[in-house]
C-alpha cells in the first residue's frame, strides 16, 4: 500500500497562492490515479481535483476550477496542487489520496490517505 505525505500548507492572505506537494512511497506511483481532497471545520471531506496516472487528464470541483491546478511528476513520485486566487472559504486541511477512477470522487472510496496539511486563508 502506498504511503502519502503532504507538505506546503500555511497561512496566506486572500488572493494569494500556495503550492501543495504530496510525496508517495513505492515503485508503482505512476500507476495510481491521484487526487486532492479538503475538509473544513465542521464539514465533510470533499474532493478538489483528480489527475490520471499519466497526468494527461484532470478533473476539478466547480468550487476550485480555474483557480487550482493539479499536476504530477512520476519520476519524483509527487503530485502537486497549485492554488491561486485563494479565498477564505478555501481554508481547510488538504489531503492527497489514491483513487479508483478519475471521476470516482467520493471520499468513501479512497484507498489511501495522507496525513493532511493545513491551509488557512485570511480575509
Amino acid at each position: 500500500q502506498v504511503q502519502l505525505v503532504e507538505s506546503g500548507g500555511g497561512l496566506v492572505q486572500a488572493g494569494g497562492s500556495l503550492k501543495l506537494a504530496c510525496a508517495a512511497s513505492g515503485r508503482t506511483f505512476s500507476s495510481y490515479i491521484m487526487g486532492w481532497f479538503r475538509q473544513a471545520p465542521g464539514k465533510e471531506r470533499e474532493f478538489a481535483a483528480t489527475i490520471s496516472s499519466s497526468g494527461g487528464s484532470t478533473y476539478y470541483a466547480d468550487s476550485v476550477k480555474g483557480r487550482f491546478t493539479i499536476s504530477r511528476v512520476n519520476a519524483k513520485n509527487t503530485v502537486y496542487l497549485q492554488m491561486n486566487s485563494l479565498k477564505p472559504e478555501d481554508t481547510a486541511v488538504y489531503y492527497c489520496a489514491t483513487l479508483r477512477g478519475l471521476y470516482v470522487t467520493s471520499p468513501h472510496t479512497v484507498a489511501s490517505w495522507g496525513q493532511g496539511t493545513q491551509v488557512t486563508v485570511s480575509s
